[in-house]
């Protein structure tokens, strides 16, 4: 089967113009750009506003041997709406700093966010969650579960993050995402390839001296 390979690639983009619209947490830029078109030619010059807020990582961990996840429930600010419960139950991710691998944040943020260890990670995906307006590349793995905390409240108070931490059978979880209980997209997901993929990566580790 061949690969899908985009048309176009960033040479096709003419960047005109980069103006910094805003700079706090987070940052808005507005960009001036025309790109190629599919018919031929070039779009007519166009502006976006870009929200700038960094790459992340995010990582569902799992107990392969109990078939139990670890997941956190936390405040989120956009989920902020009338009717609706702004906690929402998610995986553990965080923000790559400059200097930071992948690995060394999952294993961070699952100690600060879960009180949870890690042992081997398996990537699960790349994905942009909102490519429309934000730039922020996601990358997802899948943790192997050595040392949970459930029941307990982590986070920074730096951050001033509450979070409580769950541990759940992946059964129970799949219910709930089959109820649709669970409204983050990072976490659809990785329970979504987890459901795919689960025997496979056990018989790995296992194979692997797990």
């Amino acid at each position: 089967m061949t690969a899908f390979r985009p048309r176009y690639g960033a040479e096709d983009v003419d960047l005109q113009q980069r103006e910094q619209s805003f700079r706090g947490y987070f940052s808005l830029e507005t960009l001036t750009l025309r790109h190629r078109l599919f018919e031929g030619g070039w779009s007519a010059p166009v502006r976006r506003e870009l929200f700038q807020r960094g790459d992340a990582v995010g990582v569902l961990p799992w107990d392969p041997e109990t078939d139990e996840l670890v997941l956190i429930e936390q405040f989120r600010v956009g989920a902020l709406r009338a009717g609706h419960s702004p906690w929402m139950l998610e995986l553990v991710a965080g923000i790559v700093e400059a200097g930071e691998s992948d690995s060394e944040v999952v294993h961070r943020e699952a100690e600060e966010e879960a009180g949870c260890r890690l042992g081997r990670l398996e990537s699960i995906a790349t994905f942009y969650p909102s490519a429309g307006a934000c730039s922020e590349q996601i990358r997802l793995f899948v943790g192997e579960v050595t040392q949970s905390q459930p029941g307990t409240v982590q986070g920074l108070e730096s951050e001033h993050e509450d979070i409580l931490v769950h541990q759940l059978p992946r059964d129970q979880v799949m219910q709930m995402l089959d109820r649709d209980e669970i409204n983050n997209g990072h976490t659809l997901i990785a329970l979504q390839w987890l459901a795919r993929h689960a025997d496979r990566l056990r018989a790995q580790w296992r194979s692997d001296g797990g």
